[in-house]
């Protein structure tokens, strides 16, 4: 469950440590502002770079057995028209996977070109790689399903977000907390948009005001050694912000469980932008009775709503 916990936080802390962590007394709002925008790019030039999330144009659920693909419709698995008819077959036989490429076709596996090849999903360490043309691709593994998760680097939609629609930069959503360690970690249920439900464990709550009415919220990570991830909802969702939730990474708190959960750098997740990706949802711990007037919005032109 920790390597879920891992890939959750590698989606979101690019995103959110830009800042440094300062007290009160040191904020300048005005570095404060512009150190914002420059996250706002850094985040949208992420979004758009190759392992972002515009460029994804295929999930394919692998059957137990050889699964076939390529762009000819006699394949179980149909690719794009831009992919070569015939490409190889993967084949999952109880819990393992591996990949027989065609002869006739030159596909990079971890970069090299191979026609065999034993798989590690994106649960593992080393996720295999595959690429031909401006196509990448990889397994994942979500439950007890496995499925190939498709990107295609020129697609269009790379260009088509030129913005993230966000609400206005505003300090007073920079918010101070306190984190405090549970002397048990607690199991929360994590669900996702496939349905299923992870169950992860949770070193403590963050505490913290808005307009001197106190909520808290369960993250996942260990507060000593990392940044902690939260996964929340709010009474903007489905208004104005994404309906399945949002994601915010928050500084390590420091040595007397103080930091700051900064809202205008809630994200949208994954699903916001694509239907190809399996994203998890807020637990029920972390509805909040409130309106998050910060981060990011809904965009009208990706993802599910």
């Amino acid at each position: 469950m920790y390597k879920i916990i891992s890939k959750l936080l590698v989606i979101t802390i690019f995103v959110s440590l830009l800042g440094c962590h300062q007290k009160k007394s040191q904020f300048n709002e005005d570095k404060y502002i512009v150190s914002m925008q420059e996250w706002k790019q850094n985040r949208l030039e992420r979004l758009k770079s190759e392992n972002g999330w515009l460029n994804l144009v295929g999930l394919y659920w692998l059957k137990e057995g050889q699964n076939p693909f390529g762009s000819n419709e006699a394949n179980n698995i149909v690719f794009p028209k831009n992919a070569p008819e015939f490409i190889g077959t993967i084949i999952l036989y109880k819990g393992h996977l591996s990949a027989q490429i065609n002869e006739d076709v030159d596909v990079f596996i971890n970069d090299s070109v191979l026609k065999e090849y034993s798989i590690n999903t994106d649960m593992d360490n080393n996720t295999t790689m595959f690429r031909t043309g401006s196509l990448r691709w990889y397994i994942i593994k979500r439950g007890d399903r496995f499925g190939i998760r498709l990107r295609d680097v020129e697609s269009p939609l790379v260009e088509k977000l030129t913005e993230m629609p966000s609400f206005p930069i505003d300090s007073k959503w920079r918010i101070e907390a306190e984190y405090e360690k549970f002397e048990t970690p607690k199991e929360i249920a994590i669900p996702n948009v496939l349905g299923d439900i992870e169950y992860e464990k949770c070193f403590g709550l963050l505490k913290f005001k808005i307009d001197e009415k106190e909520y808290e919220v369960m993250p996942l990570g260990n507060g000593d050694k990392e940044s902690l991830f939260v996964i929340f909802g709010d009474e903007t969702s489905a208004e104005e912000t994404y309906g399945a939730g949002r994601f915010l990474s928050v500084e390590k708190p420091d040595e007397n469980g103080k930091t700051f959960i900064d809202f205008n750098k809630a994200t949208n997740p994954p699903c916001a932008f694509t239907e190809f990706a399996t994203c998890p949802l807020p637990p029920k711990e972390n509805i909040l009775s409130v309106k998050i007037l910060a981060g990011e919005k809904i965009n009208e032109h990706f993802g599910h709503h």
